[in-house]
C-alpha cells in the first residue's frame, strides 16, 4: 500500500472512531436529561419522604421502598425508631422532623404507625400520612387495646425479656424465632425470615401499653396499605382504622412485612401522598 494510502485509511478510521464516540456522547446525554420523576407527575416542590420502622425491626426493612423512592428523585430518610416506648418514640422522630426544611411526608409501618399519627401532631409541615400495615389509634387507645378489640396471633408469639438501663427497668418482647416465619413474615421465603429472626430489635412493652394522646390522622391527610394475608396485625383492624382516619386505601396480597415483601406497591403508594402533598404545598 502507497504512504497516501495508508494515510487515507488511517483518517477514515480516526474519522470513524470520532463519530462512533459522537453518538455515544449523544446517546448519553439524552439519558441523563430525562427527569428523574417523569413517572410519578410530581411539581417543583419535593417533599422530604421519612420512613419510620415498626417492632422487631429496623430502617433498613425499608431498603427495596428507598431505592424505588430515590430512583424517582426524592429524598428519603429513615431514622431508627428506638422502641422504648409510644411517648419516647413519638418524641424522637418529632424532633428528627424539626430538623428537616420543607414539606413532609412520614410513612409508619406497624408499630410505626402509631409513632408517626403522634409525632406528626402540630406539625404543618408534614403534608401526607402513610400507613404501611399499620396501628393507628385514635386518643385514648393502644396497641393492647385495639389488639384485644381486633386480636391477631402474636400475643402467642413473643418472649418477654426483662431488661435495666441506667433510667430504670422493664420489659421488652422478641418474637420466637420459630414463630417469626408463621407470623410476622409468611410471604417471605424460610430463611428471609430466618435473617429477621436473627436481626431483630426488641421492642419494650409500653410501646403497646401506652396510650395515644392525639391522633394526627384527624387533621392530615392519609393514605393506607392494608395487607390480607397479614397475620400480625388483622386485617379487620387494618380496614377499620383505614375507614375510620378516611384514608386512600389500597389492598394487597401481602403478609405484615409488605415494605419488604411487596416494596413497589408500597413506594407507589407513599408517591401518591408525595404528589398529593406536593400539590398542596
Amino acid at each position: 500500500m502507497s504512504v497516501p494510502a495508508i494515510r487515507g485509511s488511517l483518517l477514515r478510521r480516526r474519522a470513524l472512531r470520532v463519530a462512533t464516540a459522537g453518538c455515544a456522547v449523544t446517546a448519553l446525554s439524552a439519558l441523563t436529561t430525562v427527569p428523574a420523576a417523569a413517572d410519578d407527575g410530581a411539581n417543583a416542590t419535593r417533599p422530604t419522604i421519612v420512613l419510620v420502622h415498626g417492632a422487631f425491626a429496623d430502617a433498613s426493612s425499608w431498603n427495596g421502598v428507598i431505592e424505588r423512592l430515590q430512583r424517582r428523585g426524592y429524598t428519603v430518610m429513615a431514622p431508627a425508631n428506638p422502641l422504648r416506648g409510644l411517648y419516647s418514640d413519638s418524641a424522637y422522630i418529632a424532633s428528627v422532623l424539626k430538623t428537616i426544611k420543607g414539606p413532609i411526608v412520614l410513612a409508619g409501618h406497624s408499630y410505626g404507625g402509631a409513632v408517626i399519627s403522634t409525632a406528626a401532631a402540630g406539625n404543618h409541615q408534614v403534608k401526607s400520612l402513610i400507613y404501611i400495615n399499620a396501628l393507628m389509634p385514635d386518643v385514648g387507645e393502644s396497641g393492647d387495646s385495639l389488639s384485644a378489640r381486633f386480636p391477631s396471633t402474636p400475643g402467642t408469639a413473643t418472649n418477654a425479656v426483662p431488661y435495666r438501663t441506667a433510667d430504670g427497668s422493664g420489659t421488652d418482647l422478641y418474637l420466637k424465632r420459630d414463630k417469626v416465619h408463621q407470623v410476622f413474615a409468611n410471604c417471605l421465603s424460610e430463611s428471609q425470615a430466618n435473617l429477621l429472626a436473627a436481626t431483630q430489635r426488641p421492642v419494650a412493652t409500653t410501646a403497646f401499653s401506652e396510650k395515644a394522646k392525639v391522633a394526627a390522622w384527624k387533621e392530615i391527610p392519609s393514605w393506607a396499605l392494608v395487607g390480607r394475608q397479614d397475620k400480625t396485625v388483622s386485617l379487620q383492624q387494618q380496614l377499620f382504622e383505614a375507614q375510620r382516619a378516611h384514608s386512600h386505601t389500597q389492598e394487597i396480597d401481602s403478609c405484615h412485612v409488605s415494605l419488604i415483601a411487596r416494596p413497589d406497591a408500597v413506594a407507589d403508594l407513599i408517591v401518591q401522598g408525595a404528589t398529593a402533598a406536593a400539590g398542596s404545598s
